[in-house]
């Protein structure tokens, strides 16, 4: 099966760039036959156009959409094992007819529909084998140095086991959660996940594609969050987890922090000073790492894989950025109070 794709002559990132595992052609569990995923050149030549049956997702969706997620997805498995056909090709809608054609689209995954799907897709193959790509790996890799002590040698020496990670989305995101106030929307798919601390109860009040004052600056309060709630949220969390540690006896010690973060005006090398001063001794952000040109392409997945790997994250809720990060935490056995929203 493939997605159609519109042509386009500008450079494009391979997906095995980014990730590794059967999505993007790796080999499934030893005793799984299904088939692996392949390109769209080579789903070209095995399928060609006459013998594809073409499924365009409007002639699908408005029975289901706005059913919950395991519906749809049942719904589409039922009429994908059902056709007779080899090959089968799923076409995008018209944006005029569907803002957002995908088969599960952000209604989908901007709402708690998505969960009834959590547990099952926790546990598939996609999901179990999904893997860092190697150029990821080797920029991870190159950069570990940033956060070894420079004083005295650490109690741990692996550094992700001291270190406290937080997504800093800025800039433009400020009217992106505007946009998420007025309607009313909750925290972004695998954020939602029931376990976890910190979740965000929306307020009653606002009506549709509008909220009240109050809301929206309640809204603003954990999305675009002040330089205080910032700090207060990253020392807390870090308390938060050396405290669950002793009740277990085991020693934590956070003394490392990464900031993940598209800001480029200098706001963030304020905020490091500051963090200084509450007992963070090594502090690195998005723009201290050093990538070559390659991995520059793929950037965001190396910020994700630092905080895949650091004892504890804090994200934004609404950000789908966040959301993939929180999923490979959880399927790595990250205990629930070292994810947290800020």
């Amino acid at each position: 099966m493939a997605t159609t794709k519109s042509s386009s002559m500008a450079a494009r990132t391979p997906a095995n760039a980014l990730i590794s595992g059967p999505s993007v052609g790796g080999s499934w569990d030893a005793d799984d036959p299904a088939p692996r995923s392949v390109s769209q050149a080579w789903f070209d030549i095995v399928c060609p156009k006459h013998d594809r049956r073409i499924i365009n997702t409007n002639d699908v969706k408005p029975a289901i959409q706005w059913e919950r997620g395991d519906v749809i997805f049942n719904h589409w498995k039922k009429l994908l094992l059902e056709a007779p056909e080899r090959c089968i090709e799923i076409q995008p809608a018209s944006r005029k007819v569907d803002g957002f054609p995908q088969v599960f689209d952000l209604f989908v995954w901007g709402s708690d529909r998505i969960l009834p799907l959590w547990e099952s897709f926790k546990e598939s193959p996609v999901s179990r084998l999904l893997k860092t790509s190697p150029i990821i790996e080797a920029a991870v890799a190159r950069n570990e140095y940033l956060f070894m002590s420079r004083t005295r040698p650490p109690a741990k020496r692996n550094a992700y086991d001291r270190m406290l990670a937080i997504h800093l989305r800025r800039g433009d995101f400020k009217e992106a959660c505007l946009s998420l106030a007025n309607w009313n929307s909750t925290f972004y798919s695998w954020n939602l996940v029931d376990s976890l601390p910190d979740p965000f109860i929306n307020p009653p009040g606002y009506t549709w594609g509008k909220n009240t004052p109050e809301n929206v600056e309640y809204y603003l309060t954990r999305c675009y969050p002040t330089d205080n709630f910032i700090i207060d949220k990253v020392n807390s969390a870090r308390d938060d987890y050396e405290r669950a540690g002793r009740k277990v006896g085991e020693d934590r010690n956070l003394d490392v922090l990464y900031l993940l973060t598209n800001d480029k005006s200098g706001w963030v090398d304020q905020l490091k000073e500051v963090f200084k001063r509450h007992g963070w001794r090594t502090i690195v952000t998005t723009w201290d790492l050093e990538l070559d040109a390659e991995q520059k392409d793929v950037g965001m997945g190396v910020d994700m894989d630092i905080a895949r790997r650091a004892a504890v994250f804090i994200g934004n809720g609404w950000s789908s950025f966040t959301s993939n990060i929180v999923h490979r935490r959880l399927v790595d056995g990250k205990e629930p109070i070292s994810i947290r929203f800020y």
